[in-house]
């Protein structure tokens, strides 16, 4: 498989299986034993009749992908707790951005309260705290 599809899908998680979402390491794509191995995880197994587009493509950490083998991936995510893939980068900053802008509508609505400067403050801590609300590696379950 050529790196630029490796790369594509590596980056569907920004680098976290999507099975237990650890934390994986590009340069160990299918070296078994390595710290942070992974490799390429069919979400609908080829047995169960899954293909090999693009969309039916994670990466997932070696033991996660042959614990899982053909079952669904909704029940090898359970074992860890998850129900969803981890955000790509994309979408994490995404979501950075409208918390963010959120943070801000709101604190200023709530400083304005105490006057002008109460609506610079509020808006100003509030983007902050939205900023960093919004900077989740994974979706909550």
């Amino acid at each position: 498989m050529d790196n630029e599809r490796l790369n594509r899908i590596y980056d569907k998680t920004d680098g976290y299986c999507h099975i237990c979402h650890k934390k994986l390491s590009f340069s160990n794509y299918g070296i078994f034993g390595a710290k942070c191995n992974w490799e390429i995880e069919h979400s609908v197994a080829k047995a169960n009749a899954g293909s090999n587009n693009l969309n039916n493509l994670f990466p997932a950490c070696i033991s996660c992908n042959r614990i899982k083998r053909e079952q669904q991936t909704k029940i090898a995510r359970s074992y860890f707790g998850n129900s969803r893939a981890p955000y790509s980068r994309k979408k994490k900053q995404s979501i950075k951005n409208q918390n963010t802008v959120a943070g801000t509508v709101i604190g200023g609505i709530v400083g304005s309260v105490f006057g002008p400067i109460g609506t610079f403050v509020g808006a100003g801590i509030s983007a902050g705290i939205g900023a960093a609300i919004g900077n989740e590696s994974s979706p909550k379950r």
